[in-house]
């Protein structure tokens, strides 16, 4: 009997005989891959570093408001009925405070108008911008603050010609260390100790600061409060803030003022990378570039290597095999400038944050995204070309 001939079906390609076969075209021209892959770099390494050094920054006030806290309110006098009539807060506001259920450290300070200069010998309008205040012992608890050097007010240094100096307030006037002498209301203050930064109290920070008893003594200071600082429990804050206006003045709740200095930072870490969308839309951009690049790059191959795909056709490559060359062919030539833009983006971030003294955060979702869009664009890239090759005569090819 005669033997009935099978007809001859294409030998399918492992995912083995895929990469061989989609990283050809990549060996043979290094230069032209470095190249069409370096705008999918510049891509992505835009849009990981964008959002690493915002997410950096964001963790470093994060961090900074569970070290500092957010149950610390403050008190200040309100504009009054009229918003004119100058209004001053009890002078046993303090104590008042303290008696609210849930509170745990109250303090107060007082601005003295007065003028701080390093000698008597500096004009009186060049202070820098120093205030001078009146500052309870209980405030460096309150604040939750730490002296960079030297002692903060207490019941002996209180009393007497004595001054801490916030930190900017150190700087502006060329002071490191304690022991040095400052210009207060016509005589010298000697400086007791320096603060360290203080994020939540940037008036502390900016100002002179005198013990409470010796502002009365030596500056005739009237002992009427301008602000109230306390901290509370967390579970206690909204209820803690309810009070405290009617509980300095009963009579005229109104005329306390009470805010919270931590919104400012939450606010801040809330809205931290919204300016970052002008730069992740550049990064966008430069992405769709590279896809085009990758694109031109593999029409040009298509072109330049009609001799190869004729042969392969005919010997008896399907379209489909065809197809899935170039195709692959582009994924890897997208893959490995998404993989060199992902590394040069975290490494921009990490160089941003340890010269900020920042926390190095790049999210695994950025980078996970930008490969994802990678892929896609270098699918996208490389279908027009995989379907032109695939079509390409066998024939016609070969005599090309």
């Amino acid at each position: 009997m005669p033997r009935t001939r099978r007809p001859l079906k294409a030998s399918r390609l492992g995912p083995r005989d895929v990469l061989h076969v989609g990283s050809a075209g990549l060996r043979s021209r290094p230069v032209r891959v470095v190249l069409s892959a370096l705008g999918i770099a510049i891509g992505i390494a835009t849009m990981i570093a964008v959002v690493g050094i915002s997410a950096s920054s964001k963790e470093q006030l994060i961090r900074q408001l569970d070290a500092l806290g957010t149950n610390m309110l403050v008190a200040e006098p309100g504009k009054g009925v009229f918003g004119s009539e100058e209004v001053k807060l009890p002078k046993d506001a303090v104590g008042m405070v303290r008696r609210i259920q849930g509170v745990e450290d109250v303090g107060a300070t007082a601005d003295l108008k007065r003028s701080v200069r390093r000698s008597e010998k500096i004009p009186a309008s060049e202070t820098g911008g120093i205030a001078v205040k009146a500052a309870t012992e209980g405030m460096l608890a309150v604040l939750r603050g730490r002296m960079a050097t030297g002692t903060w007010l207490n019941a002996a240094n209180g009393r007497y010609p004595s001054v801490v100096l916030g930190h900017v307030a150190a700087e502006r006037l060329g002071i490191t260390l304690p022991g040095r002498q400052v210009w207060i209301d016509d005589r010298y203050f000697t400086v007791v100790g320096i603060l360290d930064p203080l994020p939540l109290s940037p008036e502390i920070e900016r100002s002179a600061l005198l013990g409470w008893d010796g502002a009365r003594k030596v500056l005739g200071f009237d002992g009427h409060p301008t602000a109230v600082y306390e901290r509370s429990t967390d579970a206690s804050v909204r209820t803690v803030q309810k009070l405290l206006a009617p509980t300095i003045d009963p009579q005229n709740p109104h005329n306390v003022a009470v805010g919270d200095p931590s919104s400012a930072l939450q606010a801040k870490a809330a809205t931290e990378g919204a300016f970052s969308s002008l730069l992740l839309g550049l990064g966008g951009i430069a992405l769709l570039v590279g896809g085009v690049g990758v694109a031109n790059t593999m029409i040009i191959s298509v072109l330049e290597r009609r001799h190869e795909i004729g042969l392969r056709r005919s010997l008896g490559a399907t379209r489909g095999q065809i197809r899935i060359q170039f195709v692959t062919e582009s994924l890897m030539l997208s893959g490995l400038g998404g993989l060199a833009g992902a590394a040069l983006g975290a490494a921009a971030t990490g160089v941003y944050a340890s010269t900020g003294g920042l926390p190095w955060v790049v999210p695994p979702w950025t980078v996970g995204g930008g490969m994802a869009a990678t892929l896609v664009i270098g699918t996208v890239a490389g279908l027009y070309p995989a379907v032109r090759a695939s079509r390409l005569s066998p024939t016609l090819a070969l005599q090309a």
